[in-house]
């Protein structure tokens, strides 16, 4: 910094009293209003630095920006009456270094804080120092974890897998087809194929009918002798049959009593197992007597 012609050495001089020593002695001494004019800065902001009364200047980043520009301007270094003029403000004192260098940082003035908060960021502070101090170890630490983790799931049997004297066999359920009375000419319905229990074939040729539980129709089409429907396992469904002789329904792999004669149109054909399977023992009970 410049010499100056106080008798107070410079550090225990305020930043109000360097700018203004700075700007009347020397070989270049001006008046606070060519120094106003240079800087396009109101001559009461800058009387306003000099005299200490920062409260005169609407906001922080202005202050501390007018004093950088001003010290730059009376050949002062910016830097060092920046961060002299945040201690003398009362701004926070516990930023680190590297912070109170960069002129961007607004600080938070302690008289705004509650003793909570200070001691929350004081805590939070000296957390970060310690992992910054420590982070080689918290690194080596994070990479055996996720090592250990990692070996534990490779070689921990999981709850789903068991011993040899306790093995799970999954069976899966294939359908078996029935031994139709015709030989198989086309297939529909083959998406239900797999699931099915109650499957439809013609032996003459028939229309056939199938509506769901809200009597939407899910298939309608003549089938002829030998093609086969694969009744939807899921709801309820309900049939018509052109000519109800015309067509074998088989129920899990047996063939159900006819729902009609030969040429006869039924409406109304239950297909569910239960109701064919009683109308099968209905059949039965018949013979028998």
């Amino acid at each position: 910094m410049n010499e100056n012609n106080t008798d107070l050495p410079i550090e225990e001089m305020t930043v109000g009293e360097i700018l203004r020593n700075a700007r009347t002695t020397g070989r270049r001494k001006r008046e606070i209003a060519t120094v106003s004019k240079q800087l396009c800065i109101r001559e009461e902001f800058l009387q306003a630095l000099e005299d200490g009364k920062y409260n005169l200047i609407p906001e922080t980043v202005y202050i501390l920006g007018f004093a950088r520009n001003y010290a730059m301007e009376l050949g002062l270094d910016p830097d060092e009456i920046v961060n002299k003029l945040k201690h003398e403000m009362g701004l926070v004192s516990d930023c680190d270094d590297e912070e109170e260098q960069n002129e961007n940082l607004t600080c938070t003035v302690p008289g705004n804080e509650t003793t909570e908060n200070k001691g929350k960021k004081e805590i939070i502070k000296n957390i970060f120092q310690f992992i910054r101090k420590k982070w080689i170890w918290f690194t080596i630490g994070f990479v055996v974890l996720v090592i250990f983790v990692a070996l534990l799931i490779i070689f921990l049997p999981s709850d789903k897998v068991v011993n040899d004297n306790n093995i799970e066999k999954v069976q899966t359920v294939e359908l078996v087809e029935p031994k139709y009375n015709v030989e198989i000419r086309d297939k529909f319905g083959t998406e239900n194929s797999e699931t099915a229990s109650i499957i439809l074939q013609a032996n003459q040729e028939s229309w056939v009918k199938v509506e769901d539980g809200r009597g939407d129709t899910i298939f309608s089409r003549v089938l002829v002798p030998g093609d086969i429907y694969y009744v939807p396992s899921e709801g309820r469904y309900k049939a018509t049959f052109g000519n109800a002789g015309g067509i074998d329904i088989w129920v899990n792999g047996v063939l159900a009593p006819k729902q009609g004669a030969n040429h006869v149109r039924v409406s109304g054909i239950d297909l569910s197992v239960d109701a064919l399977t009683k109308s099968s023992d209905k059949a039965e009970a018949g013979e028998k007597n």
